[in-house]
């Protein structure tokens, strides 16, 4: 279950209008606070990335699956499904919720570092295509550019 902080980040971005991805995020971070704090580990950052996405859709974030050809169908499967149960807010089952945690904590809790974050980082900014992150970067660039200009004439003063 995300916690009550989580969920009401993810909310308040959903009300600024914010991309469903940046609502998961929320999810994300969570779960990684989670592995540095030890409540449990990760064998990857992939999977810490995955459980926060997979929390996000189970939490109502609308989120779509992964696009064919992306990942297995077995995850498109799954993600649709997150996302089924998140539509009616369905009830985690408190035996396999218990069965999941007690594996996670079996693994280690490097999947969380600084460094383990970066290399995934890398790695997945290395499989985008040079036009999809010049783009990407476009758009940061524009958004920062809106955020530190002056609201309003009249507050300059």
């Amino acid at each position: 279950m995300p916690e009550k902080e989580t969920v009401e980040a993810a909310r308040r971005d959903e009300a600024e209008g914010k991309s469903p991805s940046t609502q998961a995020g929320e999810f994300v971070h969570e779960e990684i606070e989670h592995i540095r704090e030890g409540k449990h580990g990760a064998r990857s950052t992939k999977q810490a990335i995955a459980i926060g996405l997979s929390k996000a859709r189970r939490a109502g974030v609308k989120l779509p699956p992964p696009k064919k050809g992306t990942t297995s169908a077995r995850t498109r499967r799954q993600a649709a499904r997150d996302s089924a149960k998140g539509a009616r807010r369905a009830k985690p089952s408190a035996r396999r919720a218990r069965a999941s945690l007690k594996r996670l904590k079996r693994y280690g809790r490097t999947a969380a570092s600084t460094r383990a974050l970066a290399q995934q980082a890398r790695r997945a900014a290395r499989r985008r295509t040079a036009a999809d992150r010049s783009a990407s970067a476009r758009k940061a660039a524009l958004t920062r550019a809106r955020r530190s200009a002056p609201r309003s004439s009249a507050r300059r003063g």
